[in-house]
């Protein structure tokens, strides 16, 4: 299996594809495949190895932020389809990286990886237990299953953003950082305030790989100083 490279140069583009007209195919997957074959991270992914175009949102990040240093403990919460598992791996080296997902997983080399729910106690303690010390970095690009319903999908995203800073609390070691996804709106601003109090410095970012017309948006936080209030 092809792996990626962990590179930080941006994809190119390729000879737009033209799609022909199909009876069996929606006007909505005619546009969200004409979507995918003409976009160039897509393509870059197929080209590098990355199991998703979502690797080159990661490798944007750790370029700005440098977080990814070699030998550093790496925690990756929904890591599925293994995108930033792949770039982790190859910029940590192998061994260094735990990978978690509620499903399957292609295998990533050098990585671990556990099948389980992040919401459920066990699985965290297994978790702890497998990473035998405090993570350096934890990545979190958990996303619920969304209902097209923008507050409802918010607050969704936000209760496992909450949940993901409630065991960043307890795993992460001094010194390390979290990137968060989190959806643009209103409901964030306690949670913000809560990770400037464990953190250095907290910031927003939207990497260019994350496309336009999506809500997402990343909060990377350096230098993690203990809980909130603690």
């Amino acid at each position: 299996m092809a792996r990626g490279t962990g590179g930080g140069r941006p994809p190119r583009r390729t000879k737009a594809v033209k799609l022909r007209s199909s009876r069996r195919r929606s006007a909505s997957s005619t546009r969200w495949l004409d979507r995918q074959l003409n976009d160039p991270y897509v393509q870059g992914a197929q080209r590098a190895g990355y199991h998703s175009r979502a690797a080159f949102k990661l490798i944007e990040i750790d370029d700005r932020f440098r977080l990814l240093r070699a030998g550093a403990r790496v925690l990756d919460l929904g890591a599925a389809p293994g995108g930033w598992t792949q770039v982790a791996v190859a910029r940590v080296g192998a061994g260094n990286v735990l990978a978690l997902d509620l499903n399957e997983m292609a295998e990533v080399a050098g990585a671990r990886f556990i099948e389980g729910d992040f919401l459920e106690p066990e699985t965290m303690d297994l978790v702890r237990r497998e990473l035998g010390a405090r993570a350096d970095v934890i990545l979190s690009d958990i996303a619920p299953a969304t209902t097209g319903h923008a507050a409802t999908d918010h607050m969704r995203i936000m209760a496992v953003a909450e949940a993901v800073v409630d065991f960043a609390e307890t795993a992460l070691d001094e010194g390390g950082a979290l990137v968060l996804k989190v959806f643009q709106g209103g409901a964030e601003k306690a949670l913000l305030l809560r990770l400037r109090q464990m953190f250095e410095s907290v910031k927003h970012v939207k990497p260019p790989a994350s496309r336009k017309e999506s809500p997402e948006l990343y909060v990377v936080a350096k230098g993690f100083k203990g809980p909130a209030g603690g």
